[in-house]
């Protein structure tokens, strides 16, 4: 009975959650469990299912352009070269985005591949496209369709041990994203996200209006804060480390929670019951499932 009272208590808290307003569902990569991650057809598919954010995220190339991929070369996972040919492990590296130009990341070939963990992907011939593009193709689209405004979650892919490598340093990375962003006039309706703590300090002490979110898989609440030197907009943790006292310590510092990557709805409903702000995931179908689409609210 005891058992049965508290799992009535969670339900009532999750459906109370559920109404309210302000629960931001995201998709992850624009939600690369239905479409090819980071392009512009998983992004419009993501509006479409009524998701309220795009999260996505940002690499720059050899001739200084923001452009959309998770992985800072040619995954042989996912992309196959401009002539459709397999890229081997081996060799995928020798592919690395900070080296090439823009105009020969986009021959090459995203969406055709099957991706092994996620079999009801929809296989569509696609590529890796600059980020200006994609804002401008989600943009249109919703004006277009008459729809609210959405969001966007971009993280800088970045890390210490890149610089020059993988990624610029981060002043010079910020500085060619926010000119992006600026451009778009779509600073209001964007977070930029980091594990990198250094081009989340640039945005706070360059562009503080700027929200800000700190990605990370360890540590509590005072830890995080501790290593950022400085109060984000948001914390983002793997959501395996949330617990009760790092919700309420975020919320006592005025602090949102968005875990990530949640793809399973019992832990997205136990996550709700703690008190999260929100929940990024691969399956935005399944945030809209249970929390409302965002276009509906």
């Amino acid at each position: 009975m005891k058992h049965l009272a508290t799992l009535l208590i969670g339900c009532s808290s999750f459906l109370t959650l559920k109404a309210q307003q302000k629960f931001d569902t995201e998709a992850h990569r624009g939600g690369r469990a239905l479409m090819p991650e980071n392009t512009i057809p998983a992004m419009l598919n993501g509006v479409r299912l009524g998701a309220q954010t795009l999260e996505l995220d940002c690499h720059i190339t050899a001739d200084g352009k923001v452009m959309v991929s998770h992985d800072p070369f040619m995954s042989s996972i996912i992309m196959l070269k401009p002539d459709g040919s397999e890229i081997s492990k081996a060799e995928e590296k020798e592919y690395v985005l900070y080296k090439m130009p823009y105009d020969s990341i986009r021959r090459f070939q995203e969406g055709v591949k099957q991706h092994p963990n996620f079999p009801d992907q929809k296989q569509v011939k696609t590529y890796k496209p600059l980020l200006a593009d994609l804002i401008d193709s989600v943009e249109n689209y919703v004006k277009e369709n008459h729809l609210k405004p959405v969001y966007y979650n971009m993280e800088t892919k970045s890390q210490p041990e890149g610089d020059n490598i993988l990624n610029p340093v981060p002043d010079v990375f910020v500085k060619l994203l926010m000119e992006v962003i600026t451009e778009k006039k779509i600073t209001d309706r964007v977070i930029i996200q980091s594990f990198d703590p250094r081009t989340l300090q640039v945005l706070h002490q360059q562009w503080p209006k700027m929200k800000t979110a700190f990605l990370t898989q360890t540590g509590s609440y005072e830890d995080n804060i501790k290593t950022l030197g400085f109060t984000p907009t948001i914390l983002s943790p793997e959501f395996k480390i949330v617990n009760e006292a790092m919700v309420k310590a975020a919320h006592k510092n005025r602090v949102k929670v968005l875990p990530w990557t949640v793809n399973n709805e019992a832990d997205m409903k136990a996550l709700a019951v703690l008190g999260v702000d929100g929940l990024i995931s691969d399956y935005p179908d399944r945030l809209v499932k249970l929390f409302g689409s965002y276009q509906q609210k």
